[in-house]
């Protein structure tokens, strides 16, 4: 049922072609020539500084094959809700055209690049729109312009990848603990603090928004540290097997995993990515009717196993699907209490400039990655006007754009819910980053728009001048900026540019300009 083989050889071009530097504010260009190493200790070090390698000794123990639970772990939902898959694309009668349904979150500009087709070639007996998202279910015929495609099974739904309203519940540590193997005794030192193996799950599945029960079933799979022991011979330091050096145990292993559902997830969304590469350099042709969550998993596993063994992991009847459900149960069930996570009536909420009126900051980051390299271009960087040196903790203060509920603040992160409930996963979000430590909140702490959060820095993260960083976040996804769902802060609209770091603050006739330098032209003031 589980693979065991923990193939090290997996090629380090391929993963530093996808790990870009991150968080790496005010850094709008890449650098030319960059060593491939130095990338990805600019990605894993915005994440966490690197780890001081301490970890639990090393058990020894047999295969853990049978120890997994013979019966759902998860309650059926009540009869009256049904399951959540999406409806299978197939060929009309003239075998020229295919039939899909239409997904949440899909647009028209998605789709184009999915198929490989013009936008007036989708057509539909409703109204086709131009820019906003497809109501879930909408019948359209698309010339099939791929070829014969395999793997179009959906897997799994989009809210069992992210850190959605399914995981509100999900008690991390009792059900590592009921598990009872390795993982339930695992410890490691990150960024100075000693972190139990729930510590670690529940930390990269937060802070990267992906739902805890994915992690712990791709650990599961490669290592089998969930349920059993960590077996002889097998090295510790790479549990999932993705063996990049420098950069061992389980919390940068796991930032990896999340880091590669992410660009799965968000490049399936954006219809950026239509194949995914294997450690033998060979590539595929991702099916156009597939969702975002089940690409999430074909992207994370293709970097993992070569095609074959990639094909038996997620295609065999005993592959890593049964073994999800038999960790938590119908995930399907799940989906329909939650999905569609993202529709066409999604409107953001009423947002201020993150600073108070009359203040001068300088716009110098146009929309780039919220979070890592798996995630969308949806963050903005802000840098007050004051004079102090670069790099110094502001006297300048960040403050609530919105009403709402701390849900965190550490490592120089406030996240703030803005429906109130107190979790991540539900409604939307928003993530300041580069704050000083908070001063006078902590998490649970009820804050009002224009309260203080703390101060601008450059601290956690590439940074190259003082700023915060903000993206958002809704139901666990997280949200770039554009036209889909506009990005409005007091008024003003953004608009990507073509470039990360690049764009543009528009209100009525006036446009501010991103620039890293905070020249005149990139100067807003609240009002």
């Amino acid at each position: 049922m589980r693979n065991v083989s923990l193939k090290r050889k997996l090629i380090f071009t391929i993963i530093v072609g996808i790990v870009i530097p991150t968080l790496a504010c005010n850094f709008p260009f890449q650098t030319a020539n960059v060593d491939s190493r130095s990338q990805l200790a600019q990605t894993l070090t915005a994440m966490a500084p690197p780890s001081s390698g301490e970890a639990t000794p090393q058990p020894v123990g047999s295969s853990t094959q049978d120890l997994l639970p013979t019966e759902n772990v998860f309650i059926e939902p009540p009869p009256d809700i049904l399951p959540n898959k999406p409806q299978a694309m197939r060929l009309d009668n003239s075998g020229q055209n295919f039939i899909y349904y239409t997904q949440p979150g899909d647009t028209r500009q998605a789709l184009t690049k999915r198929f490989a087709v013009e936008a007036d070639q989708i057509n539909s007996s409703q109204s086709i729109p131009q820019v906003e998202m497809f109501p879930p279910g909408q019948e359209l015929r698309i010339p099939d312009k791929v070829g014969d495609l395999g793997f179009g099974e959906i897997l799994l739904p989009d809210s069992e990848v992210l850190y959605s309203p399914s995981s509100k519940d999900f008690q991390i540590e009792e059900f590592i603990n009921n598990a009872d193997g390795y993982l339930s005794t695992y410890g490691e030192t990150v960024k100075g603090n000693w972190l139990s193996g729930a510590d670690i799950v529940k930390k990269v599945s937060q802070e990267n928004s992906i739902n805890p029960r994915i992690l712990l079933a791709l650990l599961e799979w490669r290592s089998g540290w969930v349920y059993g022991e960590n077996e002889p011979g097998s090295e510790q330091d790479f549990p999932l097997g993705f063996g990049v050096p420098d950069y061992k145990g389980l919390y940068y292993e796991l930032v990896l995993t999340a880091t590669h559902l992410g660009v799965g997830y968000y490049g399936w969304r954006s219809g950026e990515r239509a194949f995914i590469s294997f450690p033998d350099d060979s590539l595929l042709r991702l099916n156009p009717g597939l969702n975002p969550g089940t690409v999430a998993l074909q992207a994370v596993m293709s970097k993992l196993v070569n095609q074959a063994e990639w094909q038996q992991a997620l295609y065999n009847p005993d592959g890593f699907p049964t073994l999800y459900e038999r960790m938590f149960g119908d995930s399907w069930g799940r989906a329909a209490q939650v999905e569609p996570l993202i529709g066409p009536d999604v409107v953001q909420p009423d947002l201020e400039l993150p600073f108070s009126p009359g203040e001068r900051w300088g716009f110098t980051g146009g929309p780039h990655r919220s979070w890592n390299a798996g995630s969308p271009r949806g963050a903005l960087d802000f840098s007050p006007v004051t004079g102090e040196p670069a790099c110094t903790t502001s006297r300048a203060w960040v403050t609530a754009s919105a009403d709402g509920v701390v849900t965190r603040t550490s490592d120089n992160v406030v996240a703030i819910d803005l429906d109130g409930d107190g979790h991540e996963g539900s409604g939307w979000v928003l993530v300041y980053l580069h704050l000083s430590e908070p001063e006078g909140i902590s998490p649970g702490s009820q804050v009002v728009v224009d309260e203080r959060l703390g101060h601008p820095s450059c601290e956690r993260g590439n940074s190259t001048g003082t700023h915060v960083h903000l993206a958002r976040k809704y139901n666990g996804e997280w949200m770039p900026a554009g036209e889909v769902v506009p990005f409005v802060l007091s008024g003003w609209e953004v608009r990507p540019g073509e470039r990360i770091y690049q764009g543009e603050l528009r209100k009525g006739d006036q446009i501010i300009s991103a620039n890293p330098g905070g020249p005149s032209s990139s100067i807003v003031i609240r009002e």
